[in-house]
This record gives structure tokens, sequence and C-alpha cells, in this order.
């Protein structure tokens, strides 16, 4: 008897692990699945591969159980305001990064911290600091970097080839001038 195996190609480890971070509690089942493994004789740094982790990260878990048993696998309350960039608002933000500042009416040539913050605050009211920005630019996944133009170093061959070419003037520079000036 053939053993059964999962061939569809839209069936991959990302895309689990990607639906986990969209599906709230699902990270809860990862976590039972993972002490799980580890009970069942894994390694701590098999569970982190498995699960796209660092190891330090299974550590933790491990660590986390030892001291408060069972109660490791809920999360934990965690106060603090509620992050302003819902799902809603990332889609958003992800088409309008992809297009010009200039398309919504304001005058600069590529996203940064400072056009974005301006963008918010004028079509959602948002206020938010400019490095906050930045890192919501990096979270969609652009780059804040621009890109640079570089020139290529000369190679030694082409600096010799080069000072030997160069014609020399019977004067220097200084005795040139002194010329000029005094007549």
């Amino acid at each position: 008897m053939k053993a059964l195996s999962l061939d569809h190609p839209k069936m991959t480890r990302e895309t689990l692990l990607r639906m986990a971070d969209e599906i709230p509690g699902a990270w809860i089942g990862m976590r039972i699945a993972g002490y799980l493994l580890l009970l069942a004789g894994w390694k701590s740094t098999q569970v982190a591969e498995l699960f796209g982790l660092t190891r330090w990260t299974v550590v933790k878990w491990i660590h986390k159980s030892n001291e408060e048993g069972i109660e490791a696998v809920r999360d934990r309350f965690r106060p603090g305001r509620p992050s302003q960039l819902d799902d809603r608002l990332k889609k958003e933000l992800d088409v309008v990064l992809s297009k010009s500042p200039k398309d919504y009416g304001i005058a600069r040539v590529r996203w940064d911290g400072v056009v974005l913050t301006e963008y918010l605050k004028r079509f959602h009211r948002i206020t938010i600091h400019v490095r906050h920005a930045q890192r919501w630019i990096r979270q969609l996944g652009y780059s804040l970097r621009q890109p640079m133009y570089r020139f290529v170093q000369a190679s030694q061959e082409g600096v010799e080839a080069f000072q030997r070419e160069l014609k020399k003037t019977s004067s220097g520079r200084k005795e040139r001038r002194k010329k000029h000036h005094s007549v």
C-alpha cells in the first residue's frame, strides 16, 4: 500500500506558516505541536526548523514550560496600545507604496518616513513618528534605500597606462601663472 502524501502545489510549509500568522490563536496550536514533538524526543533545533523559528525561541518555550508547566502554552496578556496598522490599512498601504507619492498630491519622488507620515495624516488622520513610519515601510516589505550609482575602481594597469600617456607641459602651473600675470 502506497503511503499518503500531500502533493497539492499550494499546500506548502510557507503557506501554512503564513496562515498561522493570520489566524488568531493558531500559534498556540503550533506551540502545542512543538511541545508534543519535544516530548517525543525531537531536538529544539529540529522543532525550530520545522516551524520556521529560531532555536532560541524554542529554548525559551522549554524554559517557560519548565517554570510554569501547562500554563506556558497559553499566550499571556500583553498590555499596550493596539497597533493602528490593521489588516485593511496594511493592504491599502501596500498599494499606495507601490505608486508614486505624486499620485496622492505629495510633491516628493519616493516614499520615506516623512512622506508616509504626511500621507497618513492627510488621508487617515493618523499621526505617527517618522521612525515608526519607517518601521511600517520595512514591515510591508519595502526598502528605504535610494539607489546609488558607483564608479568602477580603476585597475593599477589602467592608472599606469594613463600616467604614461599623460602629456607634461614644458612649464608647471605656477610658472604659467607668473608669466600670464606679469604681462
